[in-house]
């Protein structure tokens, strides 16, 4: 692992069962960013979706704002906003209103959509979607760099287009281009010199191509003057820990094979185990996901850095597994335990017990030493009658 520390958070969808009440389901979204900042998380990215039941989040800036009212620290990422159902202009405008409600905690992350019945349901062809990603960064990217912009395409016209307010701080939105197999955030990353945000990182078809993509990234940053950085690259896959191993897989029985039937039938993602193959064995077996304890944890950013050659932040695809008191025990063990091995936070703690473990004899003696002297002198101002037998006994202080 670098020596930089490497950042945590969540990449909430969300994914709640179409049988819970809506409410408490954004309720209890809330909640988990406020457990998250807790825990010592620093990132919650919030997903924008429009149908499938599961995944009722329309705006993820109207629950950052509301978020935000409720924490003080953590960082709200747009985990991401579907750029072709927007117009360009008024993604920008939303964004630098939100930086200002959060006072400086957002992160704007874009990508072409992952619901196709988002985009039917507007009238987008799903065909189209990529392309006009594309066309819309560029000028998202320039009114947040305070431009005026005149661009049109297809679908969208801006006329000396321009933002009211400069940003909250002097550091701006942070943005990020979403990457999953193919190189088309790469691409938009190193064109536009953003932040790459990895999504299925761990899928077999992600995990294979991170390498890859960072180098088209790169390369593509070269070529338009600009430079990648690696603090900047976020990678997103599912995780639950527990105590044990085997208490870790109990927990998963919970919600597992309900949210696999969902991704592959209804988010249409293949990430389906196959035929009489046990699903837990499965995401374990595949690397897709951690079920395990926190050393588990630790043991998958080393498979990840190494694969990757190394990024800045993991972020946790939530996906309620397990219930929701499990998901929060989850949560505490890696912010606990986890993430301080792969920050090496507690090292300097570990070498003052060492230190003082490999002394103790002698740290130990000059105690008793110090002890017995004052004792002694004690009792020979006063007599060895004021002093109880036992101490006596332990420390000699008449010797």
């Amino acid at each position: 692992m670098s020596n930089k520390r490497m950042r945590f958070g969540a990449f909430i969808a969300p994914h709640f069962p179409a049988d819970e009440h809506p409410n408490l389901a954004i309720e209890e979204d809330m909640d988990r960013v406020v457990w998250l900042e807790k825990m010592g998380f620093q990132e919650a990215w919030i997903g924008e979706h429009h149908s499938g039941g599961w995944e009722i989040n329309g705006s993820p800036e109207l629950f950052a704002a509301a978020a935000s009212q409720r924490t003080q620290a953590i960082k709200f990422g747009m985990g991401v906003v579907s750029l072709p159902y927007h117009n360009p202009y008024m993604v920008a405008d939303r964004i630098r209103q939100l930086d200002h409600i959060t006072k400086g905690r957002t992160m704007l992350g874009m990508g072409p959509g992952s619901l196709p019945a988002d985009a039917y349901m507007i009238g987008v062809p799903v065909a189209d979607s990529r392309d006009r990603m594309e066309e819309a960064i560029g000028p998202i990217v320039a009114l947040l760099n305070d431009e005026m912009v005149t661009a049109k395409s297809d679908w969208f016209n801006l006329q000396d287009a321009q933002l009211q307010l400069r940003s909250y701080n002097d550091d701006g939105v942070e943005i990020s281009a979403a990457s999953q197999v193919s190189p088309t955030g790469a691409l938009a990353a190193g064109k536009h010199g953003l932040s790459m945000l990895s999504i299925g990182a761990t899928s077999t078809g992600g995990f294979n191509a991170l390498a890859k993509n960072w180098q088209i990234a790169e390369e593509t940053a070269a070529a338009h003057g600009n430079t990648m950085d690696r603090n900047g690259w976020r990678l997103v896959g599912p995780v639950h820990i527990a105590e044990t191993r085997e208490k870790a897989r109990e927990n998963v029985r919970y919600g597992l094979e309900r949210w696999l039937e969902y991704m592959t039938q209804v988010a249409a993602l293949p990430l389906a185990p196959p035929p009489g193959a046990d699903p837990v064995e499965f995401i374990i077996s595949t690397g897709f996901g951690v079920i395990g304890t926190p050393d588990d944890f630790v043991a998958q950013m080393e498979r990840l850095n190494e694969q990757s050659g190394g990024f800045g932040a993991f972020l946790n695809l939530d996906q309620h597994w397990a219930d929701w008191a499990e998901t929060r025990r989850s949560y505490e063990l890696i912010g606990r335990f986890a993430i301080p091995k792969v920050n090496r936070l507690n090292d300097l703690r570990d070498r003052s017990e060492k230190y003082l473990r490999d002394n103790n004899a002698k740290f130990r003696g000059e105690l008793d030493s110090a002890v017995r002297s004052k004792l002694k002198e004690y009792a020979d101002s006063k007599g060895t009658e004021n002093l109880s037998p036992d101490i006596i006994a332990h420390f000699g202080a008449n010797k």
